[in-house]
C-alpha cells in the first residue's frame, strides 16, 4: 500500500446523514458522502451540503477507490492512492478522472477511456491559451515552444462523482473541452470548467506498471451484462461491454445503436452480403503476452484515388480489461495487430512520411475507405458505410496509420504478425491453412523513381511485350498494371 504522507486528514460528520465524512488532502476541497451520495463542500472547518450526486455509471472498471500504486515521475518513484472519481459524458463517450493522492501530498489524475490510461499532473503554461473556437482536429498548434496536434474538440458534462475531489464542476453543465497531443507521446488537456482554464500534462501508462494493490475482485464482477430485444427481428440482444456504442443482433444481423442507451428508442439498420469471420467472436487469445477476447468484427473496403479497382480487409476488435482495446487486422498480404496512439505523430507538409516517438515512418498508400459489413459490440458508432480517408506509413520499426473524418483525426501504431502466430493463439491450428498469408519480411522505404528510372521501365515493358505478342499469337487481349490497388493496408487499414 501507499504510505501515507506526514499531512493530518479531516473527519466530520455528513451534514445530510451524519456519517463520516474523510479528507486525506488538504487540497480537496469537495466530497462525496458514501452514504447519502450528498455533495459536500469543506469551508475551514465547516462541511456544507450542496445538493446530492447522481448514481455512478458502472463502468466495469478494475479500479476502486483506496486502490494504491506507484508512478514514475522525473525518474523517482512516487507512491499513490485512489481517493476520488469523476465520470464525464461528451459526443465521444464516457470516461472516468480518477483523483490520485501523492505521497508528498500533490494530486494527481488517472484519466481512463476504455481500458486506456492517462496519468496527469497541473501544468502551467507561459504562453496564452490557444482560442478554443478557432481549433479543429488535425491542426497543430505551438505551446511553449512544444509543437502538438488536435486530437479532440468538444463539450463535455460531470454526469457522477465519488469519493474526495478538488474540483466538482456542476452537474449536467456543458464545458469546452480540448486535448492536443505530441509526437513524442504527451497528453495536453484544457479543462474550461475552471477560470482560468485548467492545464493538465501527462502520458499513457499501463495498470501492470503502476503496481497496483487493492483493485476489484474480478471474479465478483457481473458478466450478466444488459439484455434487450432487437427492434427489428425480436431477437434477444445482449450487451457484454458497458462503453459500447453499437451492436449487432445476433439473428438478424441489423447495427444497433447504444449511444442513447438501452432504455432510449433503438434506431438499426439491416445488412445485407454477410461477411463471415475466421475467428469467431468471443474466441480468446493470446498476442504479444496479452490475453484479447474478440468482441467485434468489420469488413472494409478501401480504393486509391484514380484507381478503378478496391482491395478490402477485415479487422477483429480485441478488448482485455487492463489493456482496453487493440485491432487484429486480416489482409491479403498479412496478418497486423494495432492499437490506437496516445501521442500525434507528425507528419510532414507533402504527406510522405510522418514521425512518432522518434522514429519516421514512409508513406505505403493512401485511400478512401468504407465499412461494409459489422458483427458484435463496437466502442464507437459503428455504421454501415462509414467512410474515412487513409494513410498507412511502415518502418523497420513498425507499422503507423492514419484515419481521418470532418471531426476526428485518429492514429494507430503496431507491428505485423505470422500467420502460424495468429493460428495458435486462437488454437486454429486446423485453419492454418485458411489463415496463411504473406508473412512478414524485411521493411524496404518506398523511394521516389526518377525520370531515367521510369523510361528504361518503359523500355524493358515494350520489350517483354513484344516477346511476349510473339509467343502467344494475337490474342486481342490487353495488359493492366495493378496501380497498387492491393497494397493500400498494409498497416491493417485505420482505426477508430
Amino acid at each position: 500500500m501507499a504510505t501515507e504522507p506526514a499531512q493530518r486528514a479531516y473527519r466530520a460528520p455528513c451534514p445530510g446523514c451524519g456519517a463520516p465524512v474523510e479528507f486525506k488532502s488538504a487540497q480537496s476541497a469537495y466530497a462525496i458522502c458514501p452514504y447519502c451520495q450528498s455533495m459536500v463542500v469543506r469551508d475551514g472547518e465547516v462541511l456544507s451540503r450542496i445538493g446530492k450526486m447522481a448514481e455512478l455509471f458502472d463502468d466495469h472498471s478494475p479500479l476502486q477507490l483506496m486502490a494504491s500504486g506507484r508512478i514514475t515521475l522525473d525518474g523517482k518513484e512516487h507512491p499513490f492512492t485512489l481517493i476520488g472519481r469523476l465520470q464525464y459524458k461528451s459526443d465521444a463517450g464516457v470516461w472516468t478522472e480518477w483523483t490520485a493522492f501523492l505521497q508528498d501530498g500533490e494530486l494527481a489524475t488517472l484519466s481512463e477511456d476504455n481500458g486506456a490510461y492517462v496519468f496527469t499532473r497541473t501544468a502551467s503554461v507561459q504562453q496564452p491559451l490557444p482560442d478554443v473556437a478557432a481549433l479543429r482536429p488535425g491542426a497543430s498548434v505551438s505551446l511553449d515552444g512544444k509543437a502538438y496536434s488536435v486530437a479532440y474538440t468538444g463539450q463535455a458534462q460531470l454526469i457522477s462523482a465519488e469519493g474526495e475531489l478538488p474540483k466538482l464542476p456542476p452537474l449536467g453543465q456543458l464545458f469546452d473541452l480540448i486535448e492536443l497531443r505530441s509526437s513524442d507521446g504527451e497528453v495536453l488537456s484544457i479543462d474550461t470548467s475552471r477560470q482560468p482554464p485548467a492545464v493538465d500534462r501527462g502520458r499513457a501508462v499501463l495498470l501492470e506498471d503502476l503496481k497496483l494493490q487493492g483493485l476489484k475482485d474480478e471474479s465478483a464482477k457481473d458478466e450478466q451484462g444488459r439484455q434487450f430485444s432487437c427492434p427489428n427481428c425480436g431477437a434477444p440482444v445482449q450487451v457484454m461491454l458497458p462503453g459500447s456504442k453499437s451492436i449487432t443482433c445476433p439473428s438478424c444481423k441489423s447495427i444497433i445503436a447504444l449511444d442513447k442507451g438501452v432504455g432510449a428508442e433503438l434506431a438499426f439498420a439491416e445488412q445485407d452480403e454477410p461477411v463471415r469471420p475466421i475467428i469467431a467472436l468471443g474466441s480468446k487469445g493470446q498476442l504479444q503476452g496479452v490475453h484479447w477476447q474478440v468482441v467485434g468484427f468489420q469488413h472494409r473496403m478501401g480504393q486509391e484515388p484514380g484507381d478503378d479497382e478496391q482491395f478490402g480487409w477485415s479487422e477483429y476488435l480485441l478488448y482485455n480489461q487492463k489493456r482496453g482495446f487493440s485491432f487484429l487486422v486480416d489482409s491479403s498480404d498479412g496478418w497486423s495487430m494495432v492499437s490506437p496512439t496516445t501521442g500525434a505523430p507528425q507528419m510532414v507538409q507533402n504527406g510522405r512520411s510522418a514521425s512518432y516517438l522518434g522514429t519516421t515512418y514512409q508513406l505505403q498508400s493512401a485511400y478512401e475507405a468504407e465499412t461494409t459489413y459489422v458483427l458484435g459490440e463496437f466502442y464507437w458508432k459503428v455504421e454501415r458505410g462509414q467512410r474515412t480517408s487513409n494513410r498507412d506509413f511502415a518502418s523497420s520499426k513498425g507499422l503507423l496509420s492514419l484515419e481521418k473524418t470532418p471531426s476526428e483525426v485518429t492514429w494507430s501504431a503496431g507491428d505485423k504478425l505470422a500467420s502460424d502466430t495468429v493460428a495458435k493463439a486462437f488454437g486454429l491450428t486446423d485453419k492454418a491453412d485458411l489463415l496463411k498469408r504473406d508473412d512478414p519480411g524485411p521493411f524496404v522505404a518506398t523511394k521516389s523513381i526518377g525520370c531515367g528510372t521510369l523510361f528504361i521501365i518503359a523500355i524493358v515493358l515494350i520489350v517483354l511485350l513484344s516477346l511476349l505478342s510473339n509467343c502467344s499469337g494475337p490474342s486481342g487481349g490487353g495488359t493492366r498494371s495493378s496501380g497498387g490497388s492491393y497494397g493500400g493496408f498494409s498497416t491493417g487499414g485505420s482505426h477508430k
